[in-house]
């Protein structure tokens, strides 16, 4: 296949693959379409808080203000003198909204990642129902044209996976502090 610089060496033009692309997209097109504006606001403060920008302006200002008020500079007379109270109080509460947008952010996705898990859970369930359909199938299949039994999938395969019995003894396995 010929490397082309929109599909790279090995990915082919597979229908299903470009359709759950698109599935996929869509559906996190929606997750931030459907946003409140504080949490649009959120993510906004997420995304400049965590920026080298952010950082490099707070360095600049913070240098800035110290310098500023250490009296460095001649005729500039300091306005927050050593331990530099008003910064303190600044700086204090600059750090209560930081942390309560990122808080925000932070739910907003943990929400999404919640609902992901949830698709996700049905989709494996789904999945396994198939599984177990085409066992069936396989092992009628297999007694039609004489496949001794023991070369057969497991009893146990071809059985529904109950999943409340599963959860609980992989919750009984795993301790509370992992």
């Amino acid at each position: 296949m010929k490397k082309t610089p929109d599909r790279p060496e090995g990915d082919r033009n597979d229908p299903t693959m470009e359709r759950n692309v698109r599935l996929v997209a869509e559906l996190e097109e929606k997750a931030l379409a459907g946003r409140t504006a504080g949490e649009k606001i959120g993510d906004a403060a997420s995304r400049l808080i965590g920026s080298m920008p952010f950082v490099l302006g707070h360095f600049v200002w913070f240098a800035a203000w110290i310098v500023l008020n250490l009296g460095a500079i001649r005729g500039i007379k300091p306005f927050d003198e050593f331990p530099f109270g008003l910064l303190t109080l600044v700086v204090s509460l600059e750090a209560i909204f930081l942390s309560l947008f990122l808080l925000i952010s932070q739910n907003r996705m943990t929400r999404q990642a919640d609902k992901r898990a949830h698709l996700d859970l049905q989709i494996n369930l789904l999945a396994e129902a198939e599984t177990t359909k085409n066992l069936r199938l396989l092992e009628q299949i297999a007694d039609k044209v004489g496949v001794p039994r023991e070369e057969q999938p497991g009893p146990d395969l071809d059985q529904p996976t109950d999943i409340v019995r599963l959860a609980t003894r992989v919750e009984k396995r795993i301790p509370e502090s992992s």
